[in-house]
């Protein structure tokens, strides 16, 4: 099991539940356009949000951005420590460095001096086109290894600091690569484990790679935090994180749609009734799992592990809801689901 550190009060790490993060897009400067991005992440599940510091003005807004967000910030910064001072005496949870590169060991001690000072934690992020040449050389590449040893001789300079309040990850758009270099660092050290697929695309190619290298992490029981990298709106990297987290019954948040696959047996369209439902339902935050099944030959069936759903006849379908007898229904199958479930999920709200 890995450490705990604390983030804007939300523990990181030890067996807690795994936090969803992402990052804005915007120019951070603009603290009311940050802010509405910041929200919009926070509405769509992110238990964190980073953003860029990339200079005194970025710096200087972080005081009106953490006092104002719903959720605790992490900094992202590189090469100046002055900056990362900055953004933590302004109200930042988080630092995002490698410290390697923000000019020697005094330096790193003061931040880290600050840091500590502050509750703050500091994350490592190591991708593979940002290794030390040395390493690079030295493996032939961004090899897992290579990464593993990047990450953690950053680590050392902030363990000579005095500071292990350590966040570490190791990433790659080689999604094979991710997983190697993750599975090396979990058995090498104990730090939380920021995971994600980097500069993994657009949605679709990008989620499906962002799902695989999560994912696999995930079921092996690694990752504390994770971050899934789209191009564009970050706003998808929020729902395909929750998606990741549902389908390995690691978080639940909201409808999760069970729908059969269909086949010569189907009597309703299945397609249809399932983008209906999700849609009327994506505003739930209640944990509910609803079925669209095409038949009641099997539908009943393959579709009891969920809460509430539907099952085609040929003149109607059933409803079941978890806990009570299956009954007959006619009409607008979407409908009457939606409406079902609604009311379930008030009774559990």
């Amino acid at each position: 099991m890995t450490k705990t550190v604390t983030v804007g009060g939300l523990p990181l790490g030890g067996g807690h539940p795994v936090l969803v993060q992402s990052m804005t897009n915007t120019d951070t400067r603009d603290t009311e356009k940050t802010l509405r991005q910041i929200r919009d992440l926070h509405a769509a599940g992110c238990d964190l949000v980073r953003i860029s510091v990339y200079d005194e003005a970025c710096a200087e807004a972080v005081k009106t951005l953490a006092a104002e967000s719903p959720v605790p910030l992490v900094a992202d910064i590189h090469f100046d420590h002055r900056l990362a001072i900055r953004a933590a005496e302004n109200g930042i949870a988080k630092l995002r460095i490698n410290p390697g590169n923000i000019g020697g060991e005094a330096k790193v001690r003061e931040l880290a001096d600050c840091a500590k000072a502050h509750g703050i934690p500091i994350r490592i992020g190591v991708n593979s086109g940002s290794a030390e040449k040395e390493l690079l050389d030295k493996y032939g590449g961004p090899t897992a290894e290579c990464l593993v040893e990047s990450a953690l001789g950053h680590a050392r300079l902030l363990e000579k600091a005095g500071f292990e309040d350590i966040v570490l990850s190791m990433k790659s758009s080689d999604v094979r690569l991710t997983i190697e270099a993750y599975r090396l660092a979990a058995k090498r050290c104990g730090y939380p484990l920021h995971v994600g697929v980097t500069e993994a695309g657009l949605p679709g190619q990008g989620t499906v790679k962002s799902a695989i290298g999560i994912g696999a992490l995930l079921a092996d029981g690694i990752g504390d935090t994770i971050r899934v990298s789209l191009s564009g709106d970050p706003l998808p990297e929020a729902a395909a994180a929750w998606d990741i987290l549902r389908a390995l019954n690691l978080r639940i948040r909201g409808a999760q749609l069970i729908a059969c696959p269909t086949c010569g047996r189907t009597c309703i369209p299945v397609a249809e009734i399932g983008k209906r439902v999700e849609k009327a339902l994506a505003d739930l935050t209640v944990p509910l799992k609803v079925a669209v099944m095409g038949c009641v030959v099997n539908g009943l069936g393959e579709g009891r592990e969920a809460d509430v759903g539907i099952a085609g006849g040929k003149s109607g379908g059933v409803l079941f809801v978890k806990g009570q007898e299956p009954r007959k229904v006619t009409g607008d199958l979407g409908a009457i689901l939606i409406e079902e479930a609604r009311k379930l999920a008030m009774e559990r709200a």
